[in-house]
């Protein structure tokens, strides 16, 4: 049995778990949110949880069954506290801003960099404009959002410059050595 699959998926007050054919639709506060239901695999939605089961033992179906009890749980977390990831932005003449509804970069192009975010996602700044908040309810929409902006200028490995996430460590190389 999957450790993370038989374990239930606990509903928060004001979260609601509808099943309609193959997907499942969680609502909240924050949105609303589809989660797919591969083939073998089913949900009993009770009042305060979600119990996932599997038909059989088929190699498929078990990797389903924790994979499908994750992002139901990601989708619950979502419309109830929403996700967040953040990015700094690393070097001389790096920097951020807000235009209008765009992000724009100046990451050392000839050109600024406009970027717009999808619905349901939020970009901030902050007043150092060298860090970057991307909010939202869909975890893989925050992500990706994230990796779309830091794919921009990724660090690079001899001065660290560029756009990396909080916290990222970035392995750096030795330069030339003098004679």
């Amino acid at each position: 049995m999957s450790r993370i699959g038989k374990k239930p998926v606990t509903l928060p007050k004001g979260v609601k778990v509808t099943v309609t054919g193959s997907e499942a639709i969680v609502e909240g506060a924050k949105g609303k949110l589809s989660c797919p239901i591969p083939a073998g695999i089913t949900l009993d939605v009770q009042a305060e949880s979600v119990n996932l089961h599997r038909a059989d033992d088929a190699p498929q179906t078990r990797a389903y069954h924790g994979l499908t009890r994750a992002l139901l749980n990601n989708a619950v977390v979502g419309v109830t506290e929403g996700w967040k990831k953040e990015l700094d932005i690393v070097g001389v003449g790096y920097k951020a801003a807000m235009d209008g509804g765009k992000l724009r970069l100046d990451l050392g192009y000839s050109h600024p960099i406009h970027y717009e975010a999808p619905a349901g996602i939020q970009i901030a700044v902050d007043n150092k404009a060298t860090h970057v908040v991307v909010t939202g309810f869909d975890r893989q929409l925050v992500g990706q959002v994230a990796a779309d902006i830091r794919k921009f200028r990724k660090p690079e490995p001899y001065k660290g410059k560029g756009v990396q996430y909080t916290g990222e460590v970035i392995r750096r190389k030795a330069g030339k050595t003098g004679k």
